[in-house]
């Protein structure tokens, strides 16, 4: 299994077909395969060896399309940042990872700036053509065979939070990323016709449908920023037939004024991140008629290990296992299993697991969190929930106090670390309350220092020095009363939730 593979064959069964639409710029597969060889040599020219880790920091595009491939077929190891972070959050990364290299896109010269400082040693180019014309410095370069790394070869090394409180890159394999991939072939039916909106972010998983819309030699269509009236712009103008993206945004579709476009082209909106709300599904079959919806599961260390499929989202079947994540995907086995790692009875709520092709190689690094996150050769999702008779998963809570945000993993411990170096608070407790547009929200519960009365924007600017904007909570509560806590010390999150979900 080879990620290149699917490039390879795309320029040999369809060379002249529509490979990339980005803006003004739209290239065929023929021309993508020579510009990915080519930024390949040109990767291998700055010293990238086999192995090397090379990181992007960039919007969506068909730079960043590139880069996946070219690093891919110079026999490197991808890294994909996350936009939002800030500057020490990246550095962190990029030097527990050991990048060789940072392409930087259009837009991120601050970051860029900061990067540069705090890791002087770091060689970074841009990757975009506005300012360095890699394309152009490529294009001087002799295509370079591929490095031919396949299966159990590492492709890249995904980041995530953790419950330490510091990220953990996960380590994908080609066989991985190709398993997943396959199945999104099967599972949506993706064809050479389709046309694929890159709605999510080219740094998440969430966007892997990029390496399968590639299998097929269909079209991808870039966009740097997207909101529903970008999307709707965009559909109609390039005929889009699958959009994938998060369950907020279909329902700003859904309110949207759809008839100032035509949308006829779409067969397919893919979600996840969070169940769909069956009255957006009601609403969407409304005004979206003969579109279908699919929604996939899963975490960074097991990629889409689940799907609930169009079937079980018509609103004529009844929508019984809306709330559900579906069925696991092909080859890949999910189980819920309680404390002494053995499956439980349908219905009976436990730890889901999963094992698979899928499954990570490890966490970079972290041989013992990785022992404990694969022991018995499953992978341990620290989430909660149940089986029901059928075979569909639904999750009921988290194992781990991690929130989910319009589809961003935000971790509890992390905010609390930022948080509690605030000098008037002596303590604090993070958790997710509900909110209707994102799903939760991060809200944050603080017992101030004796005599102290915290400011709110005070805190705000503290913790935006530490952790991403979407990180930070959005509501607050400052009490007297010590956190409730445990006789081991530990903060009772689950009484704090409480009257939040009551």
């Amino acid at each position: 299994m080879q990620l290149t593979q699917g490039l390879h064959r795309a320029a040999r069964i369809n060379p002249g077909g529509i490979a990339s639409i980005d803006g003004n710029s739209i290239r065929n597969w023929g021309a993508v395969a020579r510009d990915v060889s080519r930024l390949a040599a040109l990767l291998k020219s700055f010293g990238v060896a086999q192995g090397d880790r090379v990181a992007v920091l960039a919007a969506n595009g068909e730079h960043y399309f590139d880069a996946f491939f070219a690093v891919f077929w110079a026999g490197a190891v991808i890294v994909p940042l996350n936009t939002r972070l800030t500057v020490a959050e990246i550095s962190f990364q990029l030097q527990d990872v050991g990048a060789s290299l940072l392409l930087v896109g259009d837009g991120f010269d601050a970051q860029a700036e900061g990067l540069a400082k705090n890791l002087p040693g770091l060689r970074i180019e841009r990757i975009d053509e506005a300012q360095s014309g890699l394309r152009r410095r490529a294009s001087a370069q002799d295509p370079i065979e591929d490095a031919n790394r396949a299966d159990g070869d590492l492709a890249g090394v995904f980041y995530t939070g953790g419950t330490t409180g510091t990220p953990k890159g996960v380590m994908l394999t080609h066989r991985n990323l190709v398993s997943v991939a396959n199945n999104l072939v099967m599972m949506i039916g993706f064809g050479p016709d389709c046309v694929n909106l890159h709605c999510a972010p080219m740094f998440h998983l969430a966007d892997i449908g990029m390496f399968s819309v590639t299998m097929v030699a269909g079209t991808h269509v870039f966009a740097q920023k997207l909101d529903p009236l970008t999307i709707m712009q965009l559909v109609a103008k390039h005929r889009v037939t699958h959009v994938f993206t998060v369950p907020a945004v279909i329902d700003a579709l859904t309110l949207a004024d759809l008839a100032a476009h035509d949308l006829s082209s779409i067969r397919m909106l893919g979600y996840g991140g969070s169940p769909m709300p069956a009255a957006t599904i009601a609403r969407a079959q409304e005004r979206l008629p003969g579109i279908e919806f699919i929604q996939g599961f899963g975490m960074t260390e097991m990629p889409s290990i689940t799907f609930l499929m169009p079937e079980h989202h018509r609103v004529a079947s009844g929508l019984s296992k809306l709330r559900t994540a579906g069925v696991p995907g092909y080859g890949f086995e999910v189980m819920v299993v309680g404390p002494d790692g053995k499956e439980l009875p349908r219905g009976e709520v436990g730890e889901i697991v999963g094992r698979g092709p899928c499954v990570m190689l490890g966490y970079w690094n972290r041989p013992d969190e990785t022992a404990q996150a694969l022991r018995g050769g499953w992978m341990h999702s620290q989430d909660a929930g149940f089986m029901d008779e059928d075979g569909f998963i639904t999750i009921t809570d988290r194992m781990k106090d991690m929130i989910v945000s319009g589809a961003e993993n935000i971790y509890s411990i992390e905010v609390e670390n930022a948080l509690s170096l605030h000098p008037q608070v002596r303590e604090c407790a993070v958790i997710g309350v509900p909110d209707e547009r994102w799903g939760e929200r991060v809200h944050a519960i603080i017992v101030p220092v004796e005599g102290e009365a915290p400011e709110i924007d005070d805190m705000l600017a503290h913790l935006s020095e530490r952790l991403a904007r979407y990180k930070c909570p959005k509501s607050w509560d400052v009490r007297c009363d010590p956190l409730p806590r445990s006789p081991a010390g530990k903060v009772l999150k689950a009484e704090l939730r409480k009257a939040y979900f009551a």
